[in-house]
């Protein structure tokens, strides 16, 4: 990879553990991680520990598409940081930060691919974060 990670950003109206607990936790995974409304996370799972993998499944919902996301956790702090490497070998970096009881930064990096834009993934994935922001401030 020529191209430097790519950042994005939010700040959650939520405590720092249901951040965590959102982010973390398969059964709410499902519920957000989606680009778009016509995508959906029928199925995921979380090892959450060093060495540990994730895969959540992302299909269109008419069916004409879909694919597995997954990796392997290469640190995990608890409330605090996750990095991990995707099954294609590239980094991402999770931080989380309470900016004060109730507000929480999520900031995430991650190493582009070369196949799709860098402001078609940074677009992407900043979608996928917005709609944990939702769903996250609906738990609360």
């Amino acid at each position: 990879m020529n191209n430097p990670p790519i950042t994005i950003a939010t700040t959650i109206n939520a405590p720092i553990t249901t951040v965590w607990e959102c982010w973390t936790n398969p059964e709410h995974i499902s519920q957000w991680n989606q680009a778009s409304d016509d995508w959906h996370s029928p199925s995921a799972t979380n090892d959450l520990r060093v060495g540990g993998k994730f895969t959540t499944r992302m299909e269109a919902k008419d069916g004409s598409a879909g694919f597995d996301f997954g990796g392997t956790y290469d640190e995990v702090i608890p409330t605090k940081l996750i990095t991990y490497t995707m099954d294609d070998g590239r980094k991402v970096r999770v931080e989380f930060v309470a900016q004060t009881a109730q507000q929480t930064r999520v900031t995430e990096a991650f190493d582009p691919e070369e196949t799709n834009s860098l402001e078609m993934q940074r677009n992407g994935w900043q979608a996928i974060l917005d709609n944990f922001k939702r769903y996250t401030e609906q738990q609360t």
